[in-house]
């Protein structure tokens, strides 16, 4: 009894306490007004402390909430129904990498025989396994690894390597490719897929199945998704009250927090302050010259320095495939049918269908947020996203006379990014856009 009792009691109490003691004796300065951003969001303290709190209650977790660690496109849904205290490592790994902390964590699997080549946050979760080095105190001991193959097929070897380690369940939620269309046959297999983790579900967790709390959390999954969605649908507007860059940052709970109220809330939040924004015409740049779309993962080591390159040329990035994700299949969500309209919308992600699904999807957003270029992220550590990317690039600009670069980086470890060769990309790309006319606002650069 003395851990849920403990887990109560910082939840309660202890958590709001610290965080509250944290930011008096934080030591702080004016804020400097920047030549090239817009105003901060105020939206962004509040993103902040939900993610403090959500990583310092973990450590009181177990042994009072049943614990899972889950993969990004994993129906967390049907976790939430069984109280599971969820922690997510591919957003842990991208906080390490925006803290360079990636190649040191990283480096703790490859001294034990974890190739350089292998996904970064694969090598940064077994990594932090291995020694414990993370920045954010410590992660809770798993209960259950729950995990699904819709991204890639990285994720079940690098969940059944843990399993291996911890010496607790897995469950996998296997999503057959969308070659073509979906077909009835696979929906039917992967509704029955999650029908069947439940005596395993109650098992681990020690509750009961409730369809009633199944649907309540459907609903809450949908509408954050769906808020998500209307937040970055902000950005077609000229100028975009806030960038791709901070979109990247606003992700988190719709990864990590899913399904519960305070994701849902957060992003209801957030729109009020970005439609308020574009009321007010208050952009995220100073000034919007040129506006970008973005495909794959942030380089998270560079988020914050390209987020300054492109704000001082007054490029705005606009749009992103890796964004628009957690909010392009919520349509399928239907509390009516839930395990069928479940199976429908993990498995149309775009990880998970051909390629012309996705060159269709960006030819899309290029026109619906109206961009000047595209900037390709080829990531080393994430093949699936990686794969086509040189053919869809030369495409959309057959289709839409779209400029575009490829740069050459990885999610997380600086080591195989080379500053000279995507710094001469870059700029190679930035003097194309300035010799294609006027800009958004109608000035000749």
């Amino acid at each position: 009894m003395l851990a849920p009792a403990k887990y109560r009691f910082m939840k309660d109490l202890g958590a709001p306490l610290l965080m509250a003691l944290r930011e008096r004796t934080r030591r702080r300065r004016p804020a400097r007004p920047d030549p090239d951003f817009g105003p901060p969001l105020k939206s962004s303290a509040r993103l902040k402390e939900i993610m403090t709190r959500h990583y310092y209650l973990a450590r009181f977790a177990p042994g009072a909430r049943p614990v899972a660690w889950v993969s990004s496109g994993a129906p967390v849904e049907i976790l939430r129904v069984f109280d599971f205290y969820t922690v997510y490592p591919e957003n842990h790994g991208a906080l390490c990498g925006a803290r360079h902390l990636g190649p040191r964590i990283a480096g703790e699997a490859e001294e034990r025989g974890y190739s350089q080549d292998l996904c970064s946050y694969a090598r940064i979760d077994l990594g932090h396994f291995f020694s414990g080095q993370t920045p954010v105190g410590r992660l809770p001991r798993p209960d259950l690894l729950f995990c699904s193959n819709n991204i890639c097929q990285t994720v079940l070897y690098w969940y059944k390597a843990l399993a291996h380690y911890l010496g607790v369940p897995l469950l996998l939620f296997d999503t057959p490719y969308n070659f073509t269309d979906l077909t009835g046959p696979d929906l039917a297999y992967m509704a029955r897929q999650l029908e069947d983790m439940i005596p395993d579900l109650e098992r681990i967790s020690g509750r009961r199945f409730s369809q009633a709390r199944f649907t309540r959390v459907l609903d809450l999954a949908r509408e954050a998704a769906a808020a998500w969605g209307r937040v970055l649908a902000t950005l077609k507007h000229r100028p975009a009250p806030m960038t791709v860059f901070d979109a990247f940052a606003h992700l988190a709970p719709i990864v990590s927090l899913r399904g519960l109220p305070v994701a849902r809330d957060y992003y209801l939040l957030l729109l009020d302050e970005l439609e308020e924004r574009v009321r007010s015409g208050i952009g995220g740049l100073k000034v919007e010259r040129k506006r970008l779309m973005w495909d794959n993962i942030a380089v998270w080591f560079k988020w914050r320095d390209w987020a300054r390159l492109f704000a001082q040329r007054g490029y705005s990035l606009v749009a992103a495939t890796y964004t628009n994700a957690w909010a392009e299949t919520i349509d399928n969500l239907d509390p009516g049918r839930p395990f069928e309209s479940l199976a429908r919308a993990y498995s149309l992600i775009i990880l998970n269908h051909n390629l012309k699904h996705r060159l269709d999807l960006m030819a899309r957003m290029a026109r619906d947020f109206e961009v000047d270029g595209l900037i390709v992220h080829s990531a080393k550590s994430c093949k699936p996203y990686s794969v086509g990317q040189y053919d869809l690039k030369r495409l959309l600009r057959d289709r839409l006379d779209l400029p575009s670069v490829v740069v050459e980086a990885d999610i997380t470890d600086s080591r195989v990014f080379s500053e000279e060769q995507a710094r001469a990309r870059l700029e190679a790309f930035f003097e194309t856009l300035e010799g294609r006319g006027a800009d958004r606002n109608g000035e000749t650069p």
